[in-house]
Order: C-alpha cells, then structure tokens, then sequence
C-alpha cells in the first residue's frame, strides 16, 4: 500500500533532477555489472575481452558500444543542456573490457561534477540535435524526456542483456541500481 503524507508539499522537479540523478543512478548500475562481470569472467577462467564484441544479433551494435553509448548519452546528454548542442566525442570503437569500466567511471565522475543551478539554468532553452541530414529541435527538457533517459537505459540494458547472455548472474536489481527512496 502507498501512503502519501498528507503534510508534505509537492515540490516540483526540476531539470536537474530529472537528468543527473536519474542518470547517476543508471551509470552507477552500469558499473555494478561490470564489475560483477568481471568478477564472474575471472572466477570462471574467461577473458573478459572476450565479450567486448558480442552482440544480441547480427543486426545490433556490439557490448562495447552499447557502454560507450550509455556513457555519451549521459553525460553529453547533460552537456548539451549547457551548450545547446548534443555533440558527444567520437566513437572509440572495440577496446580492452577494462578500458569500458574505466568509460562509466568518468561518466560517474563527469556526472557528479553538474551543478544543479546550472542545469536549472537551461530550462526552456532551445536545443539541436543533428542526425545525418535530419535536425531535430528540442527544448532541453523534452530532449532528456524523449531522448537522451530512453537512449542510456536502451544501451545500458542491452548491455545488460549481453552480459546475461554471456552467463554472467545479474538480477533486475543489478539494473536498477540504488533506488532514490525517501527517509521517514
């Protein structure tokens, strides 16, 4: 049964909120299993390199991207909100399955160094998106809604989904994460 205090005000959610946290939350689950996975490739004798190419299907982008997409998704995801601009760094393509865990701590890191008054700052903004020949235009709140929250849990779960595949024991809670609960 849900209760709800009937004292409490209803605080409304800001830009940050919707975006850092939220992201912090999915990056830092992200990292849990990894480094479950490399625990359990180490325990079973299996290079963890070994995985850095494995796909869901043919026609699905392999483990690596899938991390190194949930990281610029992330945290260029929260950048484009300052700049107006989503421009992550270019791919870096298949690398060794440590170099992918040190990928999500600097997403960890780049992600706490946010500052919410600044995020708050660009709400109601314009915001680009240039795919191909296609430019989308965004306010900074629709893009973290319809954009860059569905593109980081799509890559971090398929990830997920790959580490699975591969025999590595995850849970739902795995990628959950910490969930933000409130005290009482």
């Amino acid at each position: 049964m849900i209760h709800i205090a009937r004292d409490r005000q209803a605080m409304r959610t800001s830009l940050y909120d919707l975006s850092v946290p939220t992201f912090l939350q999915t990056v830092r689950a992200v990292g849990g299993f990894l480094g479950r996975a490399a625990t359990h490739f180490a325990d079973a004798g299996v290079d963890p390199d070994d995985v850095v190419n494995t796909r869901l299907f043919d026609d699905m982008a392999p483990f690596h991207f899938q991390i190194e997409a949930a990281w610029h998704h992330s945290v260029w995801g929260v950048e484009a909100l300052r700049t107006g601009a989503f421009a992550p760094p270019a791919l870096v393509g298949p690398v060794p399955f440590a170099d992918l865990q040190a990928m999500i701590g600097k997403a960890e890191t780049a992600l706490e160094a946010f500052v919410p008054e600044e995020i708050d700052g660009c709400a109601g903004r314009y915001l680009d998106l240039q795919i191909g020949p296609r430019r989308l235009a965004f306010t900074p709140e629709t893009f973290i809604l319809s954009f860059s929250l569905p593109n980081v849990h799509f890559h971090a779960v398929t990830a997920y989904n790959i580490l699975r595949m591969r025999g590595v024991p995850l849970g739902k809670r795995d990628y959950e994460g910490r969930l933000r609960t409130i005290s009482f």
